[in-house]
C-alpha cells in the first residue's frame, strides 16, 4: 500500500491477487488519495468474495449490460462490428444470466462450449476479453485469477499466411468474372490492383471515380489517415468499372439483395490475399469528384 505525488496530483498503488493497481486520484490531496484506495481496495475484495455492495449491478441480466456496452462502444469507435459481433455470441450463451452468476466456472465453460462449437481459439480469447471488460470490477478479479491460473487465454496457433502467386490470382479473377452478381468482379479488382479494403468497396459511389483522370478517392476507410487518399487506376481495374458502369439496370435489379450484398464482397476471395498482389508504385493525385450515387445501383 503506497501513496505517492505525481506532479500536483496525488496516486495510489496496491496488489490485489497478484496484480499491480495503480490509479490517479485527480486530488491534491494525501488524506483523499488514502481514502480512494481503501476503497477501491474494498471494491476488489467484496466482488473476490461474493459479497453483493453493488447488489443492484449484480442481479442485473447480463444481456441488458451487452446492449448499454454496445451503446457506449458504438459511439467511441469507429467501427463496432467485431465488438457486436463477439458480444452477440456472449449474449447467445449467457444473455439471461445475472452478473453474479458470471464467475470463473462460467466463463470456462464458456470458452468449452465455443470450442465444442467449432470457434477458433482467438476469436473465443477476445470474446472473454469483451466479457471481463463490460463487467468491471468483477471482471477484473476474473481475468487475474485465471490468469494466475493460465487460463485466462485458449492457445492460437499461428498459420503463416502465404501470398498467392500469378496463377491463383488469375484463378480468383477468373471466379469473380464469372459470379452471378455483377459487382464481384471489378470489387476484386479494386481490391487487388487498388489496395482497397472491403469496407472501402462498400461504401464507394460513382461520385468518388473520376474516369477522366483514372483516379478513385477513398471515403471511410479503417483509419483517418487513409480516409480522402487518391489511388490511380490502372487499365484493368479502370476497364472493369467502364464496363460496369454500362451493365444493364435490369440485370443489377434482377440480381435483386444478393446483388448489393456483393458489392465490396471481394472478401468472399480474401481480401488480405488480395493485398499480397496489390500493385506497386501507387501515387497520390488532386482529382476529385463529388456524388452520392452508389456503385452497385
Amino acid at each position: 500500500m503506497a501513496t505517492y505525488q505525481r506532479g500536483k496530483f496525488w496516486w495510489y498503488r496496491f496488489r490485489f491477487a497478484g496484480e499491480r493497481i495503480d490509479e490517479p486520484t485527480k486530488s491534491t490531496s494525501r488524506t483523499v488519495a488514502k481514502e480512494a484506495e481503501r476503497q477501491h481496495r474494498r471494491s476488489l475484495e467484496d466482488g473476490f468474495n461474493n459479497f453483493k455492495e453493488v447488489r443492484q449491478n449484480r442481479i442485473r441480466v447480463l444481456e441488458d449490460i451487452v446492449d448499454e456496452y454496445l451503446t457506449g462502444y458504438r459511439l467511441r469507435y469507429r467501427s463496432a462490428s467485431f465488438a457486436e459481433y463477439a458480444l452477440g455470441h456472449v449474449g447467445r450463451l449467457l444473455g439471461t444470466k445475472i452478473v453474479a452468476d458470471i464467475t470463473e466456472t462460467a466463463v470456462l465453460r464458456y470458452q468449452e462450449d465455443r470450442l465444442r462449437e467449432k470457434a477458433a481459439p482467438k476469436s473465443i480469447n477476445e470474446e472473454v476479453r469483451f466479457l471481463l471488460k463490460m463487467l468491471g470490477d468483477p471482471g477484473e478479479v476474473i481475468r487475474a485469477h485465471l490468469k494466475e491460473t493460465k487460463q485466462l487465454k485458449l492457445t492460437v496457433h499461428k498459420n503463416i499466411g502465404k501470398a498467392f502467386d500469378s496463377e491463383e490470382t488469375e484463378g480468383l479473377a477468373t471466379k469473380a468474372k464469372s459470379s452471378r452478381s455483377p459487382h464481384m468482379y471489378p470489387a476484386f479488382m479494386l481490391a487487388r490492383n487498388g489496395g482497397l479494403r472491403d469496407t472501402e468497396i462498400k461504401t464507394l459511389t460513382w461520385g468518388q471515380i473520376n474516369l477522366v483522370a483514372k483516379t478513385v478517392q477513398v471515403g471511410r476507410a479503417k483509419s483517418e489517415a487513409g480516409e480522402g487518399r487518391i489511388v490511380p487506376l490502372n487499365s484493368e481495374v479502370y476497364q472493369a468499372l467502364v464496363d460496369h458502369r454500362v451493365v444493364p439496370q435490369a440485370v443489377r435489379r434482377d440480381q435483386g439483395r444478393m446483388v448489393r450484398l456483393s458489392l465490396g464482397k471481394a472478401q468472399a476471395f480474401g481480401p488480405d490475399a488480395a493485398h499480397h498482389v496489390v500493385q506497386n508504385g501507387l501515387e497520390d493525385n488532386a482529382h476529385e469528384r463529388k456524388g452520392q450515387r452508389p456503385l452497385a445501383r
